[in-house]
Formats: C-alpha cells, structure tokens, sequence
C-alpha cells in the first residue's frame, strides 16, 4: 500500500505462551527509525485489520547505538532497532526477538547471560580501595587504539545471536565476552587478572568451544575485530594451559 509500512511483529505473551505473527500498517514519514514505528503502536496500538491490541513490548534506551538495549532480529538480520531506518528495509519488515536468549515478552529477552559472561572473565579493573593512588601506568598509543575498538562493545548480543556454538541452553561464554577479556588483559592495571581470565577461558564454555565460524565479527553493530581476540586469546590459553603443567 502507497504512504503505509508493512511491519510484521513476531510476538509472545510470556515466557510460556506461545508465538504468533501480528501485521501493522503504519503511516509513511520520510526518516523513520525501526523505533519509531514501535513507538507509534504504542500510540496507536491497532493492527492492520483494524483491531485494537496490546502495545508491542521492546527494550531501548540510549537510541543512538550505545546501550545496546534494543537489539532484535530484523528482516532476518540481528541488529539495532534504533539505526536501522526503514527507507533502507525491505518491506514488509519482519521484527522477531533474539532466541538465543530467554524471551520476557514480544520482542524484549532477558540478556543476563551476556553480563553473567562477563562476571566469569572478570572483565574489570580491579584496584585496592577507593584511596588515590595516584598515575596510573603509561601505556602506548596503537595499544590504546586496540583497546579502544574492543572498549566499544556494548553488550548487545548480535554476535551472540550470529554464532552457532552460543546457544540458549549451551555453556559458551560468547564472543563478546572473549573480546572484553582480550580488552582487559591489554590494560595496564586490569592484565593483574590475566592469569584469572586464562583459567576462566579454558574451563567449561571457555574458548575452546569457538568454532571459529567468524560470523560474530560481521554481526557487530560497532565492527568490533571480535575474531582478532578470539585468536590471540586461543594461542594465549593454550600457552598459559602448557605452563601451568610445570609451574604448581
């Protein structure tokens, strides 16, 4: 239909119903965001056959690609609600939730694994008290701008989605966390814990459980070298592995 979007929402009514498909039309304007529309049936919760429904329930928060909050699979693609604009989707445009994780209701999903992950490699900055310690460590420039690629990641869950070993019932760990593993390790006071990080990475949905499909890199909403990590961080676990059969 001329000036309509065509927006096919797969939705749940909780954790243990069961999925259905529901069609929107909703007004054409020139610059819309897929949040945008959603926004819109929260308006104007009525579907295309007219009927009245219940707002389509989704998470979002910062809406310009930095929380991470509104990833969902659109048109089949895994990716963020707020900068993917409408004009450049194929219409009609399918929203579905991510099902690599624990569905709350519609599109929204419970991402604690991916935080639960990161708790796992320790993916911090530990520091002794509150106190000032004064300067911190030099560190060297390309090392920083490595960092930095890794420090963009926002814990979306796109690369989680993407991968065939991350599954909902499976114990990987998840590319996003091995890349902010890689990124605390490449800091001058977080790689304290890098021996911590080793062990956590080679035990149980460690790394080892990468198959190396690379689909997380082309996943990244950020372009994250989430393969790059995954590399060194396998040569750098197999080395700690062999040394700690010597060193007790």
């Amino acid at each position: 239909m001329e000036n309509v979007i065509q927006l096919k929402i797969k939705r749940q009514d909780s954790p243990e119903a069961k999925p259905y498909w529901e069609e929107f039309a909703i007004p054409y304007k020139e610059n819309l965001n897929i949040i945008s529309l959603l926004q819109y049936i929260q308006q104007n919760p009525v579907n295309a056959k007219g009927e009245t429904v219940t707002p389509v329930v989704y998470e979002s928060n910062c809406l310009e690609e930095v929380c991470g909050a509104c990833s969902m699979v659109i048109n089949g693609i895994a990716r963020q609600a707020c900068s993917a604009l409408v004009d450049q989707l194929q219409q009609p445009i399918t929203l579905e939730p991510l099902d690599k994780f624990k569905i709350v209701r519609d599109l929204m999903v419970d991402r604690t694994a991916l935080f639960e992950a990161l708790t796992r490699v320790k993916a911090w900055v530990e520091i002794d008290g509150t106190y000032d310690l004064g300067p911190g460590p030099k560190d060297f420039s390309l090392n920083q701008e490595i960092r930095y690629n890794f420090s963009r990641c926002m814990s979306c869950g796109c690369c989680a989605q993407s991968c065939p070993n991350y599954t909902l019932l499976g114990s990987f760990l998840g590319p996003h966390a091995v890349g902010q593993a890689y990124l605390f390790n490449l800091h001058p006071v977080g790689k304290n814990l890098a021996s911590d990080r080793y062990e956590a990475l080679m035990n149980k949905g460690g790394i080892m459980e990468c198959g190396n499909s690379q689909n997380c890199v082309r996943a990244c909403p950020k372009s994250i070298p989430l393969t790059s990590s995954l590399a060194e961080l396998k040569r750098k676990v197999t080395w700690h592995a062999v040394k700690s059969i010597f060193v007790k």
